[in-house]
């Protein structure tokens, strides 16, 4: 069974009508099926999907992600408009697929949109506050977030990463050093 990681989960999130979303093919290859097997259980469930939890793309749409998303160029080709899975859609999907490599995934996919969440609540924060002090708490807080975004493949050894930070105000840096895993 292959084990699904943040990382593969991160790279296939894209933003569709200001949501955060997975496209249906992008699902089915992190589940490890067939794009047709994503969609049955969408059509074999459909109270398990109310509006809002899948959004099914316009031409205009699929259009733009083709062209701005090398990983979906396949999409160009097929004649089924894709469907993109909201954060809620995902886990409903999660309560349909039940195989080991599903929960992985599902697993993967939760803590994906967490840590997005995690950091858009620390952004926000940081344009709160005018403390240079609880700045430099709230970057160290999410730290282990950001070093994410930038190289997972990366472990904390000790705290040395340079992270500069310009805002209008003032500018924030801080230091983690980190070593290949």
């Amino acid at each position: 069974m292959k084990i699904v990681n943040y990382d593969q989960v991160k790279e296939k999130i894209i933003t569709i009508r200001a949501q955060s979303v997975i496209i249906d093919s992008d699902v089915a290859q992190l589940y490890g099926v067939e794009t047709r097997r994503i969609n049955e259980a969408v059509k074999n469930n459909p109270d398990k999907f109310p509006s809002g939890y899948i959004i099914e793309l316009s031409n205009t749409e699929k259009t733009e992600v083709v062209e701005n998303f090398d990983h979906l160029k396949k999409l160009r080709f097929s004649p089924n408009a894709p469907k993109a899975f909201t954060e809620k859609g995902l886990y409903m999907l999660a309560t349909i697929l039940k195989s080991p490599m599903a929960i992985n995934t599902t697993i993967a996919i939760i803590e994906a949109f967490s840590q997005l969440k995690d950091l858009a609540n620390a952004i926000y924060s940081l344009s709160k506050t005018n403390s240079e002090a609880e700045q430099i708490t709230i970057l160290e807080e999410n730290i282990d977030i950001i070093a994410n975004l930038l190289d997972n493949e990366l472990v904390v050894s000790q705290k040395e990463t340079e992270i500069k930070i310009k805002l209008p105000f003032f500018e924030l840096t801080r230091k983690i050093t980190k070593v290949k895993k």
